[in-house]
């Protein structure tokens, strides 16, 4: 890649620039950042007020940082942001493999250049965007990968010893110098690679296959890991944890509603099939509510944490229920129901590790049931204490709706008018008279499931909405007495 450009001066003696660090070049533009009021984290919803602060001190502080939290919680795209305080370009040495700065060469090949040409010193510049540099950290990894090798071929060509620093095949740490250096899941990586890094880091210096190379490195570090790995597998070694200059500590959203704002961010709602799908906003927090349920619930394992993925990948597969839905009808508008979140149980299964309990139970169930507490919590924000007697009494006197999953708007609502006051409720959901049909089916559809999930009435693959069991039975039960007291002869 060619990173030359015109508009810059193309050698040294041309050249005006104030040579700083990284971190100082990271420090001067966040200020200039919160001097303007921009934002530091654009995308990143929920960490205003806790996560953000504290990477601002951290920069501030010039430290290389960890990211310590569950799977999901935006680590990664947090240290993919740093590039984002980075200047547009810094001049480098033309050719050079660990991107020398021409003012403090660190490297053989380009302090021998810049003493032999001086001020023609040929120039580049290098964009922020080859200035981050991450590696995940697995078992497999070696110093060969993360510093750097001999490399007999260069010596060969190069007439250098094999001992020479002119024969040296730079790893990806070298390679990000005066740049951003990113390790994902830390602990993973073997204990004396972990010494190289500190070694480097902190001292400048490194021995390649026995021999002593010094390297003064200009980068920033910054890693990220799973508090579980972090603290109780005690895979960090001791010294490269005491440099590692603040300790940050990511979670998942608080609220519902910041929730809903990240997986609306996130997930792909515009399809391009030429049908109108809208997701409800009630649907929407049913989804994320699933997520919530999940985190809090036994029987799933609170190590391996829910990530945000699953009511991303939940809502984006009932939305392609719904268009699916709509394809098969002919519709050119289609909402998204409750029907189709259960549809989406493929997206919840793969992103939930069960405990004993939840095994024995299955994922699929353990799912179904999340899913019908998520539309609990929901129904119980729109509708606290709300009196639906008109709606249960239909029902217990022997009233049941069964729809099917491809069925269109227009059917579901002829049928939902049958039970009295039931669509009456749905302006509680913005779903008025005036509305679409689609949003008022999709309201509805969201009571009955609401009550069956507060154990009012029933619902069943084979019958749809019904009286709840219980009631069926103390009904049935009544029936019998009454009928068995009729037929009992007097006592005399």
């Amino acid at each position: 890649m060619n990173l030359k450009q015109p508009a810059h001066p193309e050698t040294l003696g041309n050249l005006k620039y104030r040579p700083r660090s990284v971190k100082d070049e990271m420090r001067e533009n966040l200020i200039r950042k919160l001097q303007a009021k921009d934002p530091v984290f654009p995308g990143i919803i929920g960490y205003e007020e806790s996560v953000v602060p504290q990477i601002v001190n951290a920069i501030l502080s010039r430290h290389n940082m960890i990211l310590l939290g569950l799977r999901g919680q935006a680590k990664s795209r947090i240290l993919r942001g740093l590039v984002d305080f980075l200047d547009e370009t810094i001049p480098v040495v033309a050719g050079c493999e660990i991107n020398d700065s021409p003012f403090a060469p660190i490297c053989r090949h380009c302090r021998d250049l810049v003493a032999e040409m001086g001020l023609r010193t040929p120039i580049e510049y290098w964009p922020r965007s080859g200035r981050y540099i991450e590696k995940l950290a697995t078992p497999d990894v070696t110093i060969a990968d993360m510093i750097g090798d001999i490399d007999p071929i260069k010596a060969a060509k190069g007439g250098h010893a094999i001992g020479s620093e002119m024969s040296i095949h730079y790893g990806l740490l070298p390679r990000a110098n005066r740049g951003i250096f990113a390790i994902n899941e830390l602990p993973d990586l073997a204990g004396k690679i972990q010494v190289g890094l500190f070694n480097i880091m902190q001292e400048g210096d490194v021995q390649i296959k026995g021999y002593p190379v010094r390297l003064p490195l200009d980068v920033v570090l910054v890693f990220s890991a799973n508090p579980e790995d972090y603290t109780a597998r005690g895979k960090i070694v001791t010294p490269l944890k005491d440099r590692i200059g603040s300790e940050i500590k990511t979670h998942y959203p608080v609220s519902i509603e910041h929730g809903v704002a990240i997986t609306e961010q996130e997930a792909w709602l515009q399809r391009d099939s030429g049908i109108s799908i809208q997701a409800p906003h009630f649907i929407k927090e049913v989804v994320e509510a699933v997520a919530f349920r999940a985190r809090a619930d036994q029987r799933v394992d609170k190590r391996s944490g829910v990530s945000q993925r699953l009511p991303i990948s939940c809502l984006e597969n009932a939305v392609s229920n719904a268009e699916r839905r709509s394809l098969a009808t002919g519709d050119t508008d289609s909402v998204v129901r409750i029907t189709d979140v259960y549809a989406a149980l493929t997206a919840i299964t793969g992103k939930i590790e069960l405990e004993y309990e939840g095994e024995l139970k299955g994922a699929e169930t353990v799912a179904r049931d999340l899913i019908r507490q998520a539309v609990q919590t929901v129904f119980r924000q729109y509708f606290p204490g709300a009196d639906f007697k008109p709606v249960v009494d239909w029902f217990e006197a022997g009233g049941n709706i069964k729809f099917s999953d491809d069925e269109t708007a227009a059917g579901i609502l002829q049928r939902m008018e049958q039970v009295p006051g039931l669509l009456d409720r749905t302006d509680a959901l913005g779903a008025s008279v005036e509305g679409s049909r689609g949003l008022r089916a999709s309201a509805a559809e969201f009571i009955l499931e609401g009550l069956h999930s507060m154990d009012k009435i029933s619902r069943s693959e084979e019958r749809g909405f019904a009286a709840h069991e219980r009631k069926a039975a103390q009904d049935l039960y009544r029936d019998y007495t009454m009928e068995k007291n009729r037929h009992k002869k007097p006592l005399n």
